[in-house]
């Protein structure tokens, strides 16, 4: 549970604004976004494996590119 105490002459704003840094900092609403609809093992093991294929692609993309350089 995540809790933000106003201080003493503090505006609402400023005590709003630690508590929005603190809720992206924690990545509450992001789980929150994954958990909103079922996934089936099947699509988690989907997603994962067409993540892990994007990132190995950019790397080698990258390393072309920097290949053309030396």
């Amino acid at each position: 549970m995540l809790i933000v105490e106003v201080k003493e002459n503090e505006a609402i704003e400023t005590a709003l604004k630690r508590f929005k840094k603190e809720v992206e900092k924690d990545g509450i609403l992001t789980e929150e976004k994954k958990h909103r609809f079922y996934e089936k093992p099947s699509e988690t093991r989907k997603r994962k494996t067409s993540a892990i294929e994007r990132k190995i692609a950019k790397k080698v993309r990258k390393m072309q590119q920097m290949s053309r350089y030396i």
